[in-house]
């Protein structure tokens, strides 16, 4: 807390308790600033979706600068402070703890945790399942009531069956995906992968090894818990594909993740092609109606949705469903497309977002600190990344096998 009657070393502390520690180096958090960068909304998403994803950085300790006080009686204050924020949480926290047990017995946490952990933590077909039926569902409610409905209205046919020609792609390109080897490093491929990228000796440093595995681990290349192995080019596990995405299906996931984006966009804007027609057919908009006070009303935009939503409640469901899943899939898309032509994968754009914090508004590094700036050092241009992608080194041993 910020008191006003601080004299100037009580002040000098409590600046220099501002001072935290972002990706292993001091930084002084300013107390007006910007607003932070939009880059922060795919980085939620992307840790929303790569849940495999996670730093883990020790905080790098700065030498005192000539204007800090180094005395023993620094040291016993901060010990002073931290000791009685730790007894603040041991004397919270059990009370919280008592009132969970209470609520939920003990059996049912356990059987959450192992919920969790099966679902999230271990290859398991259960968000496949959700994936196929989701998806049966909704182009069942497209084929009984919206097919039908704009059969009647004379919509042209080619416009209604793109829907299920892009369902077959995306079905094929699904399975593809799923069952692809994302590029598994063992002994036997671990000397090609070793030659395939450079070390940029601050990402990925040379001569590493993986403490699970215990193989050499080539540039760009990742430990994936779920599946446990170490997968080259690594991007980062899909529980929707139950699979890793890696060097070798990442262009079956983008190519499914473009299907399954434009056929939920295509749904979309037939069923609201056909709200539409339907309402300029039947001239609802001419019609008259008695309020609750009765008096004569004309028919108004909120009137017209709460018709149509009573007149057709699953085809109004869907077309918000659909809406909102497009424009999900729209934007995961445009982030992933925006990887690929600058040759990065997810997990390098998420440990390489802490060198954004030196350009942020809200924060300043230390001038004794001396940051690393990690460059990309694997672009190549637009069209050389997107020839990477869509055509990865493969060793002579497996080009036999396919």
């Amino acid at each position: 807390m910020w008191q006003r009657g601080a004299n100037a070393r009580g002040a000098a502390e409590t600046v220099s308790d501002q001072e935290k520690y972002v990706g292993g180096r001091p930084v002084t958090f300013l107390r007006h600033g910007l607003p932070g960068s939009l880059l922060v909304l795919p980085g939620l998403l992307v840790d929303w979706c790569c849940h495999d994803l996670h730093l883990h950085k020790k905080p790098a300790f700065e030498k005192p600068g000539p204007g800090r006080s180094t005395g023993r009686s620094r040291v016993v204050q901060n010990k002073m402070r931290t000791s009685t924020h730790e007894k603040r949480l041991t004397q919270e926290d059990p009370g919280d703890l008592k009132v969970c047990s209470c609520i939920i017995p003990q059996c049912l946490q356990r059987a959450a945790q192992r919920l969790l952990h099966q679902l999230f933590h271990t290859r398991n077909p259960s968000f496949i399942v959700l994936h196929l039926l989701l998806q049966g569902l909704v182009y069942a409610e497209y084929t009984l009531e919206i097919f039908g409905y704009c059969q009647e209205l004379e919509f042209y046919l080619p416009y209604l069956l793109l829907p299920y020609l892009l369902l077959g792609v995306n079905l094929v390109f699904f399975t593809l995906t799923c069952s692809a080897n994302p590029g598994i490093i063992n002994k036997t491929n671990e000397s090609f992968f070793l030659q395939v990228y450079r070390f940029d000796d601050v990402m990925f440093p040379e001569n590493s090894r993986c403490f699970t595995c215990g193989l050499r681990k080539p540039a760009r290349s990742k430990h994936c818990r779920v599946c446990d192995h170490c997968v080259h080019r690594f991007d980062h596990h899909c529980i929707w594909v139950n699979n890793c995405i890696g060097a070798w299906n990442t262009r079956y996931f983008l190519i499914y993740l473009l299907t399954l984006a434009a056929s939920a966009a295509t749904i979309a804007i037939l069923s609201a092609a056909f709200l539409v027609q339907l309402v300029a057919v039947s001239d609802l908009y001419q019609e008259t109606y008695i309020d609750d006070f009765g008096h004569l009303q004309s028919v108004d935009t909120v009137f017209l949705i709460q018709y149509l939503f009573l007149a057709f409640p699953r085809i109004i469901f869907l077309l918000g469903f659909v809406m909102v899943l497009s424009l999900l899939l729209a934007g995961y898309l445009c982030f992933l497309l925006y990887l690929a032509a600058t040759n990065q994968t997810t997990n390098e754009w998420y440990k390489g977002d802490w060198t954004w914090c030196q350009n942020c508004p809200m924060v300043t590094w230390s001038p004794s600190a001396e940051p690393h700036i990690c460059q990309n050092i694997h672009s190549h241009g637009f069209w050389s990344n997107l020839r990477e992608i869509f055509l990865p080194a493969i060793p002579c041993y497996e080009k036999k096998k396919k």
